[in-house]
């Protein structure tokens, strides 16, 4: 899977070290979880939402000619 999920303490702090982070990435948060994919070097994200909530996330990837 490309996403990985991100851990939110007890507290409602997200956790994340941004040394473990990829250079270039998303934070989603949704529904109280957090989740991190990486960008890919050429591509379009897409960010799907139903009623104010994330419901998918979609790549559409291509290579430079």
């Amino acid at each position: 899977m490309r996403m990985q999920e991100l851990k939110i303490n007890v507290d409602g702090m997200l956790i994340a070290d941004i040394m473990e982070l990829p250079d270039s990435c998303v934070i989603i948060l949704s529904h109280g979880i957090a989740k991190v994919a990486e960008l890919p070097a050429f591509a379009e994200t897409k960010i799907v939402t139903h009623q104010g909530q994330v419901k998918r996330v979609k790549w559409d990837e291509g290579e430079e000619f």
